[in-house]
């Protein structure tokens, strides 16, 4: 066993799904969709170690373009921590990414390792956990966002994310069993926001909007589409203080907290209309 070359490849669009269980195994509770929706970020992005014919390490490393990217899925199996195996992963994935400014949620108790590797803090995004169910709010404006041409949506999400990334919003707002819906303001949309099956409960990602009234109506109507007695998750930017209020209006409990970093300058993202965050694996 001592012997063994330690190998590490391009994941193929199966084992993607190893990286999402073992994340599963972590308690992440990742969506039941997400390996086939996370591979169309980039097919290129996901890095596996093989010890002998024994996958023991993931990493996935997505580059949107030539200037961002961002790092996920950094698993070592347990028997194999603290051999050296998770930090030549660690190597390879930067190395794929030179050049780009790299962001992760990383837990909070590995900061000081991301640091030693050019990390920066930003800011925290808190994982808020609550009932489901309820009552769809009495509001024409929100409509299903397939109902909308496809370039709308790509075209409000843009201030939202560093670089363009069609194929994967065009999955992920697709995605079975979900649901997509949009809110309108003067017949522009003006916000939107995903609820998808995770391995627990359901997860509200993203929920982008322009005011937190908005933001309420849209929160409302997603979760109006889960059975009363399931669990709704929410990842909430901890500086935007109108989310923060609207999980806590709903008695959502804080369950999990990540540090979002970047090795570059900070996005200059709205934070202030991000009232969900869409992936702590992929941006």
């Amino acid at each position: 066993m001592q012997n063994q070359a330690f190998n590490i490849k391009v994941m193929t669009k199966e084992e993607v799904n190893i990286a999402v269980e073992w994340a599963a195994q972590e308690g992440w509770n990742p969506g039941l969709h997400d390996a086939h929706n996370y591979y169309q970020a980039d097919p290129h992005g996901f890095l596996i170690g093989y010890l002998g014919d024994e996958a023991i390490a993931t990493i996935s490393v997505v580059k949107y373009d030539n200037h961002f990217a961002f790092l996920g899925f950094y698993i070592v199996k347990a028997e194999y921590r603290g051999k050296g195996y998770g930090m030549q992963i660690w190597q390879a994935g930067l190395n794929y990414l030179k050049e780009c400014n790299i962001a992760l949620d990383g837990v909070l108790d590995q900061q000081a390792n991301y640091k030693k590797s050019g990390f920066k803090f930003a800011y925290s995004n808190i994982r808020f956990a609550g009932a489901g169910g309820g009552k769809f709010p009495t509001n024409n404006d929100i409509i299903k966002l397939a109902d909308l041409p496809f370039s709308a949506v790509s075209d409000y999400e843009k201030p939202f994310f560093p670089a363009v990334r069609s194929t994967f919003l065009q999955n992920w707002v697709s995605q079975p069993n979900s649901v997509a819906l949009g809110i309108l303001d003067k017949g522009e949309l003006a916000g939107y926001g995903v609820i998808r099956p995770c391995r627990e409960g359901f997860k509200i990602a993203p929920l982008y909007a322009n005011t937190p009234q908005l933001a309420e109506a849209l929160f409302l109507a997603l979760k109006a589409s889960t059975a009363t007695g399931e669990t709704v998750y929410l990842d909430v930017p901890n500086v935007n203080q109108a989310a923060l209020a609207l999980a806590q209006r709903y008695n959502m409990q804080p369950s999990f907290e990540t540090a979002r970093m970047y090795t570059q300058q900070q996005p200059n993202i709205p934070l202030n209309k991000v009232f969900g965050v869409t992936s702590f694996e992929i941006g």
